[in-house]
Formats: C-alpha cells, sequence, structure tokens
C-alpha cells in the first residue's frame, strides 16, 4: 500500500517539469492556457475517479480495483510515450494520457481505507503518517527521476519497428509505467484483505471472497458523524487548496519581487521546494510521537495556526517597491505585452516565452499589473521565512485530517467516504491556481494573501466548532476510553 501510494505521487511529479517543452515539440498549436488543462486534468481524472474506486472496494476485493486502477495508469502512460505518433491533435491526446494517468491515481481512496480497516487506533495515526510520507517522497524524487533522464537527449533513441522514441520526454512514463507492472505484481503476490477494529482484534472483512458481503462485526453498529465527516471535508479542502496556492505562486512570486529570471527561479524554487519536501518527510516521522501525547486534534489546530502564520508573514509590509519590468522593456525595447499574457497558467514557467528577435529576458515586476506601482515588495527573508513555516504545517495537517476521518469513520467500509475526501483535495488542486491567478494577477499578492488568510481563519473558527465532535467511532458509542482522540 505504500509502495502504491509512492507511485502514485511519482506518476504526477515525473513528468511535470517537462510537459510545456514537450507539448511544444509534438503539437506547435498548443498555447499556455492549454498546458494549464493538461496540468489539471491529473486532479480532475483523480477527483472523478476516487469515489468510484472507492465504493468498489466496499464490496469487493480490494485487489480487483487497485489492480485495474494501476492498469489504467500504466496504460496511459505508454499512450503518453505515443502521443508524438498522429498526424494531429497530438495535444488532445496528451490531455487523455494525463487524464487516465489521474483516473488511475484514485486509488488513493482504495489504499487509506485499507490502511485505516486494517489498523487499530492507537497504530492509525503513525500508518497514516507513513502513507502520506510515502507520498511526500514520490512527489520530491519524481523530478529527480525527470532530471536524471534529461541525459538521454532530446532525440534519444527510435525503435522504427514499433515507432517508440526514447528521449528525455518519454523515458520518464515509460519508467513510470514499469513500476506499475512491478506493483500490479506485488499486489497478486504480497496484498491480502486484513481487518481488525478499533482495539486491533481480527475481524471479519466484506472484501474477503468467498465471504457473505455486509457481513459486520457488532462494533460496527452505530451511525457516522455526519457533521464531522463534512467538516474533516472542508478543512481536507482548505489545507490542500492553500498548498496548491503556495506551490502555484512561488515562481511568479519571486520573479516579480526580486527580478529573478525564468532559468533563476526555477532553480531558486526547487531548491526551495525540495527543502520544504524533505522537512514534510521529517514532520511525518516526528507528528507520530507527538500525537500520542497531545491528540490529533490540537495538532492539527496548531497546524493550521502555523500556515496562517505562513501566508500572514507574505503580506507586504515595507515601503520599499519592486523593480518595475518596464523600466526594463524600454531599455530593451521588448513589448511589455507578452509577459503578462504569459504568467496566467503559472503551472509551468516555460510558458513565458520571449519573441524569437530578442536574447534579452525582462525581470521585475511588469507594469501591465497595475499593483506592482504601489504594493510595497516582499522581502527574501519573509518568503523564505514563510516557505518553512508552510512546509511545517502543512503536513501536520494532511496527516492529522486523514487520521481523525479514519477514526470518525470507524469499523466501517470507508472507501466510498475516502474517495470523497480524495476528491475534495483533487478540487482544490484545481481550484487554488485558479484562484490565485486571477486575484494575484489582477489584485497583487496584498489581496491573495489576505484572502488565504481568511479562509484558514474560517477553518479554525470551524474547527473550535465542531471539535469535541471530531473523536473516535468507538470513543463515541463508548466502546472505548477517549486517550488523546
Amino acid at each position: 500500500m505504500y509502495l502504491t501510494m509512492f507511485l502514485s505521487s511519482v506518476g504526477f511529479s515525473i513528468v511535470i517539469m517537462s510537459v510545456w517543452p514537450y507539448l511544444q515539440k509534438i503539437d506547435p498549436t498548443a498555447d499556455a492556457s492549454f498546458l494549464g488543462w493538461i496540468i489539471a486534468s491529473y486532479s480532475i481524472g483523480q477527483m472523478v475517479a476516487s469515489p468510484l474506486f472507492g465504493l468498489w472496494s466496499n464490496y469487493r476485493p480490494r485487489r480487483e480495483p487497485l489492480v485495474i486502477s494501476t492498469a489504467i495508469s500504466v496504460a496511459a502512460n505508454c499512450l503518453y510515450a505515443y502521443v508524438h505518433v498522429p498526424h494531429s491533435h497530438n495535444k488532445y491526446y496528451m490531455l487523455t494520457a494525463r487524464a487516465l494517468v489521474g483516473f488511475g491515481a484514485g486509488n488513493v481512496a482504495v489504499v487509506r481505507s485499507y490502511i485505516a480497516g486494517a489498523t487499530s487506533l492507537t497504530e492509525r495515526t503513525s500508518a497514516m503518517a507513513n502513507t502520506s510520507a510515502c507520498q511526500a517522497v514520490g512527489f520530491i524524487l519524481g523530478p529527480v527521476f525527470q532530471t536524471c533522464f534529461t541525459l538521454i537527449g532530446e532525440e534519444g533513441i527510435t525503435w522504427k519497428l514499433i515507432r517508440l522514441q526514447l528521449n528525455m520526454y518519454t523515458a520518464p512514463v515509460l519508467f513510470g509505467a514499469l513500476l506499475g507492472v512491478i506493483n500490479i505484481i506485488l499486489i497478486f503476490a504480497i496484498l491480502r484483505e486484513h481487518r481488525v477494529d478499533d482495539l486491533g482484534r481480527q475481524c471479519n472483512s466484506i472484501n474477503s471472497e468467498g465471504e457473505e458481503s455486509g457481513v459486520l462485526d457488532q462494533d460496527a453498529e452505530g451511525n457516522v458523524d455526519h457533521v464531522a465527516v463534512v467538516a474533516i471535508n472542508f478543512l481536507f479542502f482548505v489545507i490542500l487548496f492553500v498548498f496548491a496556492v503556495f506551490e502555484t505562486i512561488a515562481t511568479p512570486l519571486t520573479m516579480d519581487m526580486y527580478s529573478w529570471t525564468r532559468k533563476e527561479a526555477v532553480f531558486y524554487n526547487g531548491i526551495i521546494l525540495s527543502v520544504v519536501g524533505i522537512e514534510s518527510v521529517i514532520v511525518f516521522m516526528v507528528v507520530k510521537t507527538l500525537s500520542k501525547k497531545t491528540g490529533e486534534r490540537a495538532i492539527l489546530h496548531g497546524g493550521l495556526l502555523i500556515v496562517l502564520v505562513g501566508f500572514f508573514i507574505l503580506l507586504p509590509w515595507g515601503k520599499k517597491l519592486p523593480n518595475i519590468q518596464w523600466q526594463e522593456i524600454k531599455n530593451n525595447s521588448i513589448p511589455r505585452t507578452t509577459f503578462t499574457e504569459m504568467l496566467m497558467p503559472f503551472w509551468s514557467l516555460q510558458a513565458m516565452q520571449l519573441p524569437s528577435n530578442h536574447t534579452v529576458e525582462p525581470v521585475g515586476c511588469p507594469v501591465t499589473q497595475s499593483w506592482c506601482l504601489n504594493t510595497p515588495m516582499i522581502y527574501l527573508a519573509q518568503y523564505i521565512s514563510s516557505d518553512i513555516l508552510i512546509g511545517l504545517g502543512y503536513p501536520v495537517c494532511n496527516v492529522m485530517s486523514y487520521t481523525l476521518y479514519s477514526k470518525i469513520l470507524g469499523p466501517k467500509p470507508q472507501g466510498v467516504y475516502m474517495g470523497w475526501l480524495t476528491a475534495s483535495g483533487s478540487g482544490a488542486r484545481i481550484l487554488g491556481p485558479v484562484f490565485v491567478s486571477q486575484i494575484y494577477t489582477h489584485l497583487g499578492p496584498r489581496w491573495a494573501f489576505s484572502l488565504i488568510c481568511g479562509v484558514v481563519v474560517v477553518s479554525l473558527l470551524l474547527l473550535e466548532i465542531v471539535y469535541k465532535r471530531l473523536i473516535a467511532f468507538s470513543v463515541r458509542y463508548g466502546r472505548m476510553q477517549e486517550e488523546s482522540c
């Protein structure tokens, strides 16, 4: 299950840096706005698939949706490697391939529902933290794999018999497909249905073949607290929403505030995000021990407060204005209209192309963003401090949301519920970039980060309101004493 979660995140991140140059190579008609759809298609596919695979896992052996979903991802990666073959509409084949990879990644709902059913309450936080750590490592290593494959070069090797081009763009997805095949073999060879109650006692699983569907132990009697379920879904949406904003805004913000070139922004932000990823893995490990002393609810509350402080620090405070790009444009005789037009997608820095007859890249905050003329710059120390805090608060909130959610649901089959939670996270990853691209471009960082702070404050208020309801199913029905839930 950990490996499946790892491969799911690798499938997203292993091509994220090369999508735009590959898209331009196979279909010159594709523009930067279409790139946004290709990036978003992964999350859309996952959002659609998660509840479906979750429902499937509630009534059938979990091996079935896991194998089918992984097979879909393998096929989609192979399709991505062949999108150069058709003579037209290549961009739509790439869009389809990425959407199907996301659809296959809907199996994370099955993974988390399996882990929830196979662990006792005392084991749950640790298992969920390990799962999230594997997911984070996948996001970190994906771009590393991509970087290694760049040594193959753009031309690479071509097998004319099967019309396969093995180059820096296709090798990562073929590697992902190979990992998927290995994952399927391991699912058949190793995975066994296993279900315990909240105390860790073995009990019947409705997912095992040969057993009557619907045979549950007596501890499953009782209704799930749907108010708590909806609250956690909302909190999880907000957590992933603000992190998607954080990821999306990094490149354009640093280019505007610090006059970094595209190359510098990619390099420095790549280092920063890698450090944040490593920080997250460490936090996942620490939070397992900390939760035993303080409880999940208190840690979730603390994590949201840290995220709030992280975005509050990003608000412009000083008097110094950022360098204005119109001066650079004037000095280099470069038209200033192209920069803002290409800024909107944000998902890929390479979307911002200079005219072919110019060699000097404009830097600074473009005058076409009117807020650049009156909004103070965000100092580098503010940005770094914010990165550290958000990198600390996000993994805490992520793990605690999943852990509390699974405990609230109790011994009942959790596939559908986990599917909805995954879908809410996918929706947040779609809407976050759209939100920040509009607010940041037209109103600036002060409005963008103020609104984010407002959203986090609302989440903290909601957490206060439902705080006493966020308890384990067994505790709610008096079958266990509340220790540090």
